[in-house]
Order: C-alpha cells, then structure tokens, then sequence
C-alpha cells in the first residue's frame, strides 16, 4: 500500500450487510466491506468471506489492486479472463459463419472420399 502512495487516513471504511450464503450470521451482523479511497475516488466493495475481519483484507487487497491498474494501466488476470470470456460468447457475423460452416462442409467432404469403400470382387 505504501508503494502506491495508499495511506489509512485516505481510505473511508463502511459496513454493509451481506447477503447470500452464510446463514444467520450474515444476516446479522454486517460483514460486507465497502472502502473509498478519497484520493482517486475509488471504491471497492467486498463479502468474499462469512467473516469482517477478512472481507477488510480482502477489500484492501482489491483496492490495492484496482488503483495500481489505473496507476500503470496494465490489465489484471481477471479483467484478461473477463475480456476472453466475453470474446468467446459475442455472436459471429454472418459473413463469419458462413465460411466455418463452408471449411466444416469441405471437412466433410474429405472424409467421405477418404471413406469409400471397394466391394471385394468375386
């Protein structure tokens, strides 16, 4: 934290109640995290864990890892895995389409010729 310049005195600290699995105690006790550093106008929000004490951890080690993105501007594992995911599921131009289902169509053809098969003559 120290190396980014993120000081303590910067960050604003909320408590919020979970919601999800957890039972009883999350919906007890306030266990979600929501920290605002006031220097960048970041915020970050957290209830990875049933626990406050690591969902704190949890959400500085985000906030940590969200400004040093905005800092060097590189892209995290995450946001590479979300890009290439979203990558996968966008939908093909019909152009596209049309020349896999042709490669497929030719692919095909192949193997039916290399499958031809001569009947055992009498």
């Amino acid at each position: 934290m120290e190396r980014l310049g993120i000081f303590e005195k910067d960050i604003e600290e909320t408590f919020v109640r979970s919601g999800g699995k957890g039972g009883q105690n999350v919906n007890k006790v306030a266990t979600c995290v929501q920290l605002r550093h006031s220097a960048t106008c970041t915020e970050v929000k957290c209830q990875k864990a049933r626990t406050q004490g690591l969902n704190r951890y949890y959400a500085r080690v985000m906030l940590c890892d969200k400004i040093e993105r905005q800092i060097l501007g590189r892209e995290s594992d995450e946001q590479k895995r979300i890009a290439r995911l979203r990558r996968q599921k966008r939908r093909r131009s019909k152009r596209a389409r049309e020349k896999m289902l042709a490669d497929k169509h030719m692919q095909s053809r192949k193997k039916e010729e290399r499958s031809f098969r001569i009947s055992p003559e009498e």
